[in-house]
C-alpha cells in the first residue's frame, strides 16, 4: 500500500527507480546544459558556469523522459536514439 501526502503525486514519492540505458551524462552541442541522470532517479542540470542550477526527480517510460524539479517545476523529453535527447527545444547527446 502506498500512501501519499495531501497534494502529493505518486511521481513526487516513489522510490529511486530501476536502471535503465539512459543514465549518465547528456550535453548539448554547446556544452552550455548539461544533464546529469543518475541511477537513483534523481538529476542534476548545469548551465553554463553554474553547477547544480536544476536538481530533482525523472522518470524514464520507455524512451519518454519526465522530470520534476525540487522546485516544483515540470519539464520532459524524448531520447530519439541511444545517444541523442530532445528536451525543451534543445538536442542534448550522451557524453561516454
Amino acid at each position: 500500500m502506498t500512501a501519499l501526502l495531501p497534494g502529493a503525486s505518486l511521481a513526487q514519492t516513489a522510490g529511486p527507480q530501476a536502471s535503465h540505458p539512459y543514465v549518465g551524462l547528456w550535453v548539448t552541442d554547446d556544452n552550455r546544459v548539461r544533464h546529469r541522470l543518475l541511477p537513483g532517479g534523481r538529476y542534476d542540470e548545469a548551465r553554463g558556469s553554474r553547477e547544480s542550477a536544476y536538481r530533482g526527480r525523472y522518470e524514464v517510460t520507455g524512451t519518454h523522459i519526465e522530470y520534476w524539479d525540487d522546485t516544483g517545476f515540470t519539464a520532459d523529453g524524448d531520447f530519439v536514439d541511444a545517444d541523442t535527447l530532445h528536451h525543451g527545444g534543445m538536442v542534448l547527446r550522451r557524453r561516454r
